[in-house]
C-alpha cells in the first residue's frame, strides 16, 4: 500500500501481528519453540556455554588457532566465551559482534551452607542471593539445584537435581498469613523477607536410635557422600546454584508468548548464537563476532565479566590467528574500528503499571526489537550513550532487512533505572548500542516475552552482523 505524505513525515513502530506476513508469523511461531527447549537446558552460565560448544561444533567451528579454520570460539573458566566467523576483508578494519550477558539473577548456597536447625529439627542450607532479585518471589516456589562441586581429587561433579519429574525439588518456606502480621505485614516489601530467613529445607530424616549430635545434619552428609561421593568440605569449592524447578513454556490463549526463567539475558544469547549459526552459508565482508559475558546482574566485574580482559584477549588472538598484527597499538584499532550491539532485554509496558513508563519512549510486545540509545539511571548515569551515526546506521540495516523495531528506555525519567555492559564495550573505542527484547515480569521466576519480539531480534542480530 502506497503511503500517504502525512505517513512518510511521522514515525510509528509496526506491529508484527498486523503488517508481518502469514510466512512470518508462522516463522515466529515455529522459533520460539527450539528456544524454550534451550531455557529449559541452559539455567545456568556453566549450562549455557555447555550449550552452545554443542551447537559449535555441530557446525564445524573449532578452538582459536587451530590453523586454516575460518569458525572459531574460545571458553574461559567455563563461564564466558566468544565465537567469531572471519571475513574477507581485515579483522583489522572492525568486526561486527553481537554482546550478550548469560548469567541470571538466581539464590547461592554460601560455602558452608549445611546445618541443622534445631528449633525445626531439620537439616537446612544457608543461601546469598545473586543480582537484582525480589526477595519474596523466591520462597514456597519449587527450586532446583544446579552447579558444580570440585573434589579434592580435583575431579569435577556436575549437579542438576530437581528438573525431573521422578526427582525431589527444594524449598524456602514461607510464613503463614496467619503468623505473618508483626513478622511481615509491617514492614515494607523488600525487607518483609529477609536474606538471613532465605534458608532451604534440605532433609529431614535420621538413622533409627541415633543420638548422636546433629543426626539430622549427619545423615543427609551421609547420604551425599554414599550418591555423589562428597564431603562436607567440598562445598568450599562448590559453585551450587538455586533456580525455579518449573519448565519454560508457550503462554497466552493465542499462544503468542513464551514464559520461563532466564530470559533475562539468554534471549539475547540465544538470539545472537542462532543469528551467527544461519550466517554460515555465505562468506562474510566484515568478521561477525558473538561474545557471552558473565558477571552482568553484579557490575560486570571479575574474570569472566565484561570489564574483565577476556574480550580484548579474545580479538587480538583473533587478529594473529588470521596472521594479522596483534600488537596492543593495532588491537586498540580494531575495535576503534567495530561496531557491536550490546544484546540485553529491556522493559516492555506491563498493563498493570504503565505509570513506571513514558509510552512515548517505552517498548511495548509485538512491535519488535527494541533499539535503547542509552540506559542508566537519573541523569544517564552509567550509561553508553551512543551516538548519533551509529542509531542511524543501524536503524537504517533494520529497515533494509524488513526487520519489526522499536526504540524506548527502561522506564520514566527518575524512577529507576539500569545498567549494560554497553559501556564497558564502548570504553575500548567501539560504536555500541543497546538492542534486545523487551520483557515483562523481569528478574523474577517467569520472565514474559512476545515471540514477535523474539523472532524480530533474532532477524535483526543477523542483520546486524552480515552488514558492512
Amino acid at each position: 500500500m502506497k503511503k500517504t505524505k502525512q505517513e512518510k513525515i511521522t514515525y510509528e513502530p509496526r506491529n508484527f501481528w498486523k503488517e508481518a506476513t502469514p510466512e512470518e508469523q508462522k516463522k515466529a511461531m515455529a522459533y520460539a519453540i527450539p528456544y524454550i527447549e534451550f531455557l529449559n537446558k541452559a539455567k545456568t552460565e556453566r549450562e549455557t556455554i555447555a550449550y552452545t560448544l554443542e551447537i559449535l561444533k555441530n557446525n564445524k567451528f573449532s578452538p582459536i588457532g587451530k590453523k586454516g579454520s575460518r569458525k572459531v570460539y574460545s571458553v574461559f573458566r567455563n563461564k564466558t566465551m566468544a565465537m567469531a566467523v572471519i571475513g574477507s576483508e581485515p579483522i583489522s578494519k572492525g568486526f561486527n559482534m553481537i554482546a550478550a550477558h548469560i548469567d541470571s539473577p538466581r539464590v547461592d548456597l554460601k560455602q558452608n551452607p549445611l546445618y541443622e536447625d534445631i528449633n525445626s529439627s531439620l537439616s537446612c542450607m544457608r543461601t546469598h542471593y545473586y543480582g537484582g532479585i525480589k526477595k519474596y518471589q523466591w520462597v514456597s516456589t519449587p527450586l532446583a539445584l544446579h552447579g558444580v562441586i570440585i573434589k579434592k581429587d580435583g575431579s569435577v561433579l556436575n549437579i542438576c537435581l530437581g528438573e525431573k519429574e521422578d526427582e525431589p525439588v527444594f524449598v524456602i518456606p514461607d510464613l503463614l498469613p496467619h503468623l505473618a502480621g508483626k513478622e511481615q505485614y509491617t514492614k515494607k516489601l523488600d525487607e518483609a523477607i529477609e536474606a538471613g530467613k532465605m534458608n532451604l529445607v534440605f532433609s529431614g530424616m535420621q538413622e533409627p536410635g541415633n543420638e548422636e549430635k546433629e543426626a539430622i545434619k549427619n545423615y543427609a552428609l551421609r547420604q551425599l557422600h554414599e550418591k555423589y561421593g562428597i564431603t562436607e568440605a567440598d562445598f568450599q569449592s562448590a559453585e551450587l546454584q538455586l533456580v525455579p524447578a518449573f519448565k519454560a513454556r508457550h503462554s497466552g490463549f493465542d499462544n503468542s508468548f513464551v514464559i520461563g526463567y532466564g530470559q533475562d539475558d539468554r534471549i539475547c544469547a540465544y538470539n545472537a548464537l542462532m543469528a551467527l549459526i544461519n550466517n554460515l552459508p555465505d562468506k562474510p565482508k566484515r568478521t561477525m563476532v558473538v561474545y557471552f559475558s558473565d558477571k552482568e546482574e553484579v557490575g560486570s566485574q571479575g574474570n569472566t565479566g565484561a570489564q574483565s580482559i577476556f574480550i580484548q584477549d579474545f580479538i587480538s588472538d583473533l587478529l594473529a590467528h588470521n596472521n594479522e598484527d596483534n600488537s596492543s597499538a593495532n588491537l586498540r584499532k580494531t575495535f576503534i574500528n567495530s561496531q557491536i550491539l550490546s544484546a540485553d532485554v529491556t522493559a516492555a509496558i506491563d498493563p498493570n503499571y504503565p505509570n513506571v513508563h513514558e509510552k512515548q519512549n517505552a517498548v511495548i510486545f509485538n512491535y519488535g526489537i527494541g533499539i535503547s540509545k542509552f540506559t542508566g539511571r537519573g541523569g544517564k548515569y552509567s550509561c553508553n550513550d551512543a551516538n548519533a551515526e551509529f542509531i542511524a546506521k543501524v536503524i537504517r540495516i533494520f529497515n533494509q532487512a524488513g526487520v519489526f523495531w522499536q526504540s524506548g528506555e527502561l522506564g520514566k525519567v527518575d524512577e529507576g533505572g539500569g545498567g549494560t555492559i554497553a559501556y564497558f564495550l564502548s570504553n575500548l573505542g567501539a560504536e555500541v548500542l543497546d538492542c534486545g527484547v523487551g520483557l515483562m515480569g523481569m528478574h523474577s521466576l517467569y520472565e514474559l516475552c512476545s515471540k514477535a519480539d523474539l523472532y524480530s531480534t533474532y532477524l535483526g542480530y543477523k542483520a546486524f552482523l552480515q552488514a558492512d
